[in-house]
């Protein structure tokens, strides 16, 4: 066997299991695990499309709309495309406690399902938060902060 022969099939068996491995992805089921991610406008651009499947939804925290309910671990908020006023914007529910640095304005990402009532209920909520750094500022510096550390007293030595 030469080896211009030898390459050729190489190539053909390569490209009949790329083949293969693409016509199991394109017939199986992996489109019902996939999770789309959109945003409000898109979401509601999708209609009746948008209902039922798992969504991943980015936004903003409109700034008016958070309402938490600590005892019954309820929080509910609207999320929209920006926080200007009249942009699109979806009601969400949620049962998990939110994250620490969760407030009006900042950017989240919730991951659930949109109903027909226009609610999108949330399994889960991540914080959008920048990677930039920014020192403190003249002032702020740990000379700043409260201690609550305190000497251990002779009992405790």
């Amino acid at each position: 066997m030469t080896t211009i022969t030898r390459n050729r099939i190489i190539a053909v068996v390569a490209l009949l299991i790329a083949g293969a491995g693409l016509a199991f992805v394109a017939l199986s089921n992996m489109g019902q695990n996939l999770v789309f991610y959109w945003t409000p406008g898109e979401m509601l651009a999708q209609g009746s499309k948008a209902y039922g499947p798992t969504v991943r939804l980015g936004g903003v925290v409109q700034p008016g709309s958070l309402r938490w309910d600590a005892a019954h671990t309820h929080l509910t908020f609207r999320v929209a495309d920006s926080d200007k006023p009249g942009a699109p914007s979806v009601q969400v529910v949620s049962r998990e406690t939110p994250p620490q640095m969760f407030r009006e304005k900042i950017g989240v990402v919730v991951e659930g399902t949109f109903d027909r009532s226009q609610t999108f209920t949330s399994s889960r909520l991540m914080v959008n938060h920048s990677n930039e750094y920014r020192p403190p500022k003249p002032g702020d510096g740990p000379d700043k902060w409260k201690t609550t550390v305190s000497a251990p007293t002779a009992e405790a030595r």
